[in-house]
């Protein structure tokens, strides 16, 4: 029970001291649009790849561990994920 009180706190006052950092210094909002974009381009980059599914049978799911991967990696990222699904499935 206290263990959890401990954890929430931790994650509060990392929660508030990241916020402070991020209205401290005006490149954090730069970093963050660029990571916004990111993201926003491995989900339509996933999505584009599901809409030729009849063509290709191949479907990678869009979840959160699918655009972090296609995100960090980019174009290789999603062929990475392609190459997967169709080795070990």
């Amino acid at each position: 029970m206290v263990k959890s009180y401990i954890l929430w706190g931790v994650l509060g006052i990392s929660t508030l001291l990241l916020v402070f950092t991020l209205f401290r210094h005006r490149f954090a909002f730069h970093w963050l649009g660029y990571l916004c974009l990111n993201v926003a381009l491995a989900s339509f980059l996933l999505y584009a790849l599901n809409l030729f599914l009849p063509y290709t049978n191949v479907e990678v799911p869009i979840n959160a561990t699918t655009v972090g991967t296609v995100s960090v990696l980019g174009l290789p990222g999603l062929l990475m994920l392609v190459a997967l699904k169709l080795w070990v499935v």
